[in-house]
């Protein structure tokens, strides 16, 4: 598309600053220049870039804003699922009822860190698996009501110091259809 990419990082996905999970919507860094990339790397891990996610739940949260610190590594029963585990990377996870629907909520996530499928693995650890998360409990039967065939789980906002001018960017995303179509259902009764 006419367009140059850093060649850092793995080469299925050089010039990817960080990833969202399979099933995932919403905003990615990628950077242009090797200095970008490393740059934002940096910030990531330093912590310095803002994250907010929008994500459907099961259910309402008690309490309806709260931090969940609850360490993650793999599953010790499954290898492509990730759990809350004694002895895991530190995780922490912000959230904020948004709207609450007849049994859903729509959060507003911030993470501080950022670990494999943490804010899955975080609301599920709650009892309040994302609608449409088959692999962390998530009941069919409201997914397939609502149209959705992977998780209710967007990253709507990021924020950070921009590499090339110094300046604090703020981008955000606009829902997909299938997820906005099935929060106007929730809506709708």
């Amino acid at each position: 598309m006419g367009h140059t990419v850093a060649t850092s990082g793995a080469a299925e996905r050089q010039g990817i600053v960080h990833r969202l999970d399979v099933g995932t919507t919403g905003l990615m860094v990628v950077a242009k220049s090797e200095n970008a990339y490393s740059s934002l790397k940096r910030a990531f891990k330093a912590r310095e870039v803002e994250k907010i996610y929008h994500a459907v739940v099961q259910g309402h949260p008690d309490p309806l804003r709260g931090t969940v610190d609850a360490p993650i590594d793999r599953h010790p029963g499954s290898d492509y699922k990730w759990a809350v585990v004694s002895g895991g990377r530190d995780s922490i996870t912000h959230y904020d009822t948004l709207e609450a629907f007849r049994g859903a909520s729509l959060l507003e996530i911030r993470l501080e860190t950022g670990r494999t499928h943490q804010i899955r693995v975080h609301m599920a650890a709650l009892r309040h698996p994302c609608v449409g998360d088959l692999t962390y409990g998530a009941d069919p039967t409201l997914a397939q009501r609502l149209g959705l065939t992977r998780q209710w789980l967007h990253a709507s906002a990021l924020a950070f110091t921009h590499p090339g001018t110094d300046e604090w960017v703020r981008f955000s995303s606009p829902y997909p259809d299938d997820l906005a179509q099935a929060l106007e259902q929730l809506r709708g009764g």
